[in-house]
């Protein structure tokens, strides 16, 4: 077994097939994928914390990460917008 060398989940967004035109920044897309791994990873944290000290910041951030993907699938600009805001200041 030949160990991953790619540790960027989102790697694939940086790969454009061939005809597909590279945007010149991010978009609002890309930018809350980032987010919310990067949620997920403080989620893991809140989670080890001994005792349930860090379930109800879990929680909190498991309902906004939720949230989020689902202004993913709708593709609602807004709520996008909003959920990235949100998520981006999250400790």
């Amino acid at each position: 077994m030949t160990p991953a060398t790619n540790n960027d989940p989102l790697d694939f967004l940086h790969s454009n097939p061939p005809g597909m035109q590279s945007a010149g920044s991010t978009d609002l897309v890309q930018q809350l994928l980032y987010e919310i791994i990067r949620v997920k990873e403080i989620i893991v944290y809140y989670d080890s914390i001994p005792n349930g000290g860090g379930q109800l910041g879990s929680s909190i951030l498991n309902e906004l990460v939720s949230e989020a993907y689902q202004s993913l699938v709708n593709y609602d600009t807004v709520l996008m917008k909003k959920y990235y805001d949100l998520l981006l200041n999250c400790d």
